[in-house]
């Protein structure tokens, strides 16, 4: 291991000695200057996520107040760490939640400064200490967030950004010093550091992949699901997990509502991504451009048909495309990461749900039907970690985000949070 990361890595594990003793109620004061850094500096640290992976500068400006938002709940939450009193015949009958020490966040590019912060700020919060690999092409987002901490007043060593490849990521793992990792990814990259992990005794959360449904019914508002679901599956150029990637309409309403839909979806044009009335820029690689351009072509040689062409225009920029898939099209069980939708056509409820449950995702689905009964229905059936009923998805800090099935494991954002790099250390007797 290089002599630097080694360093970093004994640094970290000594500012945790430290760091874990320090007061929750201490901790919070300095995630809520983080927080106050990042909304006051929203536009240069915007800039950074746009040119890094491309995307409009809008997006990226409301990505950096959203951090602070969520940081600012966290800076507000109440102490669910606390000791807590277990009524038995002992004299000490206690339940405490103690750091687990150093985590390492492994990130991906797609929201640079979110996905960071959103693991980084409870596990801080709860006494660890984070040691970041972040995307190749987001060095620059990591040192950002790196100098935030340390100009709200975080002790050195309590975030450090590595600028390393991903094939330092094992023995960064299996350093004595690192306790725990979370990573946001592919679900290759996920199974990969998962059994790193697995084999070293260590604990892993892993927020992966989506092929979200949005199903639109009879009852719905027609115009506000469109303009919902297209906003939904072209923003960040499509290169969102929770992205409403595959549309599933009510027959009823096929003929109404997809040409809503359609002229809706033709309203985002590719722009500058630094212009700040830009809704859609390009991809954040050219690799990634060619993977999807490929899928787009499998999908088409296994029976899909064309609504609107994916049309490349330069070597990371499309014209959004929309196809329509038959079930049983390999295409559904993959993840489109970019702007490509897809359209199905359900008989009933029935085969609405098992459309959106037959794939190897659950993330976050989007039910849109005013009917309390047939909402009812979808929340208790749909396999997913998330529900939403007449609204796309968003992650909210109140709220535990997390997926099922090939999507991952564990828990982000919410109070549970807290709990997912601590040991419940029960403290019994007399």
């Amino acid at each position: 291991m290089e002599q630097l990361i080694e360093s970093k890595l004994i640094k970290a594990d000594k500012a945790f000695s430290v760091w874990r003793k320090v007061p929750f109620e201490e901790r919070q004061k300095l995630i809520a200057k983080a927080a106050e850094i990042l909304k006051n500096n929203s536009e240069k640290f915007g800039r950074i996520i746009t040119t890094e992976m491309n995307k409009p500068i809008s997006e990226s400006i409301a990505e950096v107040e959203k951090c602070a938002l969520m940081m600012n709940y966290y800076a507000a939450a109440d102490n669910i760490l606390k000791p807590e009193k277990v009524e038995s015949e002992f004299a000490y009958s206690e339940v405490h939640y103690a750091p687990k020490g150093v985590i390492l966040g492994v990130m991906p590019w797609n929201f640079p400064f979110w996905q960071v912060l959103r693991f980084a700020t409870p596990a801080i919060l709860a006494g660890n200490t984070i040691v970041l690999k972040h995307a190749s092409i987001c060095f620059g987002s990591g040192n950002a967030i790196e100098e935030v901490l340390l100009e709200a007043g975080l002790p050195e060593g309590i975030f450090q950004n590595l600028e390393v490849g991903h094939k330092a990521v094992k023995e960064i793992l299996e350093h004595d010093a690192v306790k725990g990792v979370s990573l946001t990814g592919s679900g290759k990259a996920g199974g990969e550091v998962a059994s790193i992990a697995g084999l070293n005794i260590k604990k892993s959360l892993l927020e992966l992949g989506g092929s979200d449904a949005f199903i639109i019914f009879d009852d719905a508002n027609l115009e506000e699901a469109a303009k919902a679901g297209v906003k939904s599956r072209l923003q960040n150029c499509g290169q969102t997990c929770t992205a409403a990637k595959r549309f599933i309409i009510d027959e009823k309403i096929e003929n109404e509502f997809l040409p809503i839909f359609i002229e809706e979806y033709k309203k985002y044009e590719i722009g500058d991504p630094l212009h700040k009335e830009t809704k859609l820029a390009g991809m954040a690689r050219p690799d990634l451009a060619d993977e999807l351009e490929a899928q787009f072509n499998r999908a088409l040689e296994n029976g899909a048909e064309i609504i609107i062409p994916l049309e490349r225009i330069s070597e990371n920029e499309f014209k959004p495309g929309l196809i329509r898939v038959q079930e049983g099209n390999p295409i559904l069980k993959e993840e489109l990461f970019g702007p490509l939708g897809m359209v199905m056509i359900a008989k009933n409820d029935e085969e609405a749900l098992q459309m959106a449950n037959d794939i190897p995702f659950g993330l976050s689905n989007s039910v849109w039907t005013a009917n309390k009964d047939r909402q009812l229905f979808f929340i208790e059936n749909l396999e997913s970690g998330t529900v939403n009923i007449n609204r796309m998805t968003s992650s909210d800090p109140r709220f535990p985000f997390g997926g099922s099935k090939a999507s991952g494991y564990g828990t982000e954002l919410s109070l549970l949070a807290l709990k997912e790099f601590v040991t419940a250390k029960t403290i019994v007797g007399n």
